[in-house]
């Protein structure tokens, strides 16, 4: 089986880099008392990062768009 290196950098390195960064948001500015319900856990700043990086990774359909106006 071979692996995608298209696929790697486009769906599974932005959601990784989003948790890195969740979890570095919790350490470095987290809350400390509780009340602050996403930075004060770390497994949640690190879904909420993942999911974001997730979201990223999509194509907007602009972009789709366009392509489809140059092959045209």
């Amino acid at each position: 089986m071979k692996i995608d290196k298209n696929f790697l950098i486009k769906r599974v390195l932005p959601p990784t880099l989003g948790m890195i960064a969740g979890y570095a948001y919790y350490y470095f500015i987290g809350c400390a008392n509780g009340s602050c319900p996403i930075t004060s856990n770390p497994y949640i700043s690190t879904i909420y990062g993942g999911i974001a990086g997730l979201l990223l990774s999509f194509p907007s359909k602009k972009k789709q768009e366009q392509n489809d106006a140059k092959q045209s």
